[in-house]
This record gives C-alpha cells, structure tokens and sequence, in this order.
C-alpha cells in the first residue's frame, strides 16, 4: 500500500482497532444480510402481486426497497475484501462495490425526503396536492433521484485506485478528502435533506394533533399517519446522522487538522463503526414498509373519514380538520392516503 492511512502515519498505529471492526462486520452484516433479504423479498412481492393500483407511497417505497437490494449485493463483497488476509481485488470491481454502497445511502437518504414533503404537501395544502401529487409524477421524481445520484457518486467516488494492492473501501483518494467535495457532501447530501425531513415531519404532526378529533376513526386515522411520519425520521437519524458525523470528523484527519493520535484512532474507529451500523437502515426501511402498507389498505377507511368530516354548502367543501373550503367536485385532492 503506497498511500498509508491517516490513522498509521507517524507511528499511530490502528491495527488493533481494524481487526476488532472486522469481526464487528461479521456479527452486523450476515444478520442484516439476511434479515435484509428475507424483509426486502416479502416487500418486493407485495408491490408486485399484492396491489391493483401503483400510489405515490407504494411508488417511494419501491425505489427504497431497489435501493437496499443494492446494498444487499454489495455487503458479502464488501466483507470479504476488507478482512486483511484477502490478496487485493479489480479495482474496478471495487469501485463498482463502493459506489452501489453510497448510491444506497443517498438514494435512500432523497427518496426519504421526498416521502416527507409528499406528505407535507398532501395534509398541509391538499388542494396544492391535486397539481403536485400524481403516480406518474412520483415515478419522474425517483428516476431523477437515481439519475442525480448515480452521477455524483461516480464523480466523487468512481475513479479507480491506482494502488496496486487495492482493498475495497480502503486506499480512496486524497482528492475525495478535499473540503470542497467535503462541504458540497455534507451540505447537500445530508444537512439540507435533515432540515427539510425536520422541517417537514413537525408540521406534519403539528397538523395532526393541533385540532381534536371528532370520532375515534379519525383518531386511528391520524396514528397511522404519525407512525409513517415518524418511522421515516427515525430510520434517517439512525442511520445517517452518526455516520455523516464521522465522515466530517475524518475529513479532518485527512486535511491534518486533527493530529493527536489518540483522536485519530477514536474517529478512525466511530466512523467505521457508523459507517457499519449505516447499512442496517435496509432492515429499518421495513418499519417504512409496514405503515406504508397499511395506510395503502386503510386507503377507502382514509376517505370514507374525510367524508365525515365535511360540511357542504352551496356546492362547497369544507373540511373541519384541515380548515379548508372547495368546490365539491375537487374533493378528492383532500384524500390523506394516495389515490
């Protein structure tokens, strides 16, 4: 290896702290393997054979269940090259690896935000939603996501390494480290999508419990919502906000602003681990998937609710809950549930 790692330089030595980590892959990564597999097939089989009609939600969580499929395949390959024993590997090979691995990760990370103002948009301006919200618009939506990603990634990830003993997620440029791919990482692919997540999942919420609900339907209506609401925040704070924290902090070891060797072997070690703990969030989407296919089988209780919940006048439709008025003929923009 011509280009030693940080942590190694100037007689700091990791080596005890990458062997440890190697079994911590072991013992995470063939439980999410095939916990994973067995979570995303059941999935997969229920978009494709279980539903009449393709919705906005079961649309996004289709593009995240393709997205762990990645990860799933890169994960045995991923493991093998990193055990110290394993001669190196085609560096193409290796690219190919590390970038379905960060081509999950902020796939996920887009197609995450997305549901957030899907759903912003269809509970806090339903009738915005009848012009934004639409099965075609949402499958545009998730190849542009695979689009933007694919390209960044390659451009920050897919140069192939010219060492001559290549290891998978190891030997990555100097030039990956720079601040500006950095800042231009951590700004757009984690900070703006966790304000908008935030910013999205309180308004949501706020919405729902700001006004009591007129019966216990609509109530159980409400929970379901919440639940999806914050099962998506809590699958996103898990499993990229330690990580991302490590890649900073490692950006700075990189760049020699964070020099003492203790410090060096601490970030070495919590950015692998977060990095490692990271790809669970293919067996937590399966929380996604749950309350996603309720709220898709409670689709007619959804509507059926907010019928109850109207006061026609004159030809208008005024929604008691959401404080809105319409002409009835539009009434089924207020729909919670995708039509």
């Amino acid at each position: 290896n011509s280009q030693p790692k940080m942590c190694e330089r100037n007689n700091c030595s990791c080596s005890d702290i990458n062997a440890y980590v190697n079994k911590l892959q072991f013992a995470v990564y063939i439980p999410v393997l095939i916990i994973g597999t067995i979570l995303n097939a059941f999935a997969m089989k229920a978009f494709f054979f279980s539903m009449k009609k393709y919705t906005e939600v079961s649309i996004y969580l289709i593009n995240l269940s393709i997205l762990d499929i990645l990860l799933l395949v890169s994960l045995p390959i991923k493991v093998y090259f990193s055990q110290p024993h394993v001669p190196g590997g085609n560096p193409y090979l290796c690219k190919s690896v590390e970038l379905l691995y960060f081509i999950n990760m902020y796939g996920s990370i887009y197609t995450i935000v997305f549901i957030s103002l899907d759903r912003y948009v269809a509970i806090k301006h339903p009738f915005l939603a009848r012009h934004l919200r639409s099965p075609k618009k949402t499958a545009i939506i998730c190849v542009s996501i695979w689009i933007f990603v694919c390209t960044i990634s390659a451009s920050a990830f897919g140069s192939p390494s010219n060492h001559s003993n290549v290891r998978c997620f190891h030997n990555m440029s100097e030039d990956i480290w720079t601040s500006p791919k950095i800042i231009s990482l951590e700004v757009f692919g984690f900070l703006i999508p966790t304000v908008v997540i935030l910013y999205c999942s309180i308004q949501i919420i706020r919405a729902l419990l700001i006004h009591r609900p007129s019966s216990t339907q609509v109530e159980g209506c409400k929970v379901v919502i919440i639940r999806i609401v914050v099962s998506n925040l809590v699958v996103f704070m898990l499993s990229f906000v330690p990580s991302h924290l490590g890649i900073f902090l490692q950006s700075l070891v990189r760049q020699r602003v964070i020099s003492d060797c203790n410090s060096r072997r601490n970030i070495s070690f919590f950015v692998q681990v977060a990095l490692c703990m990271a790809n669970i969030n293919c067996c937590l989407d399966s929380v996604c998937y749950y309350f996603g296919f309720m709220e898709l089988r409670n689709k007619s209780l959804t509507y059926s609710l907010l019928k109850q919940q109207k006061v026609g006048y004159r030809g208008i439709y005024c929604h008691r809950f959401l404080k809105k008025c319409v002409p009835l003929q539009r009434m089924n923009v207020l729909q919670l549930s995708s039509d």
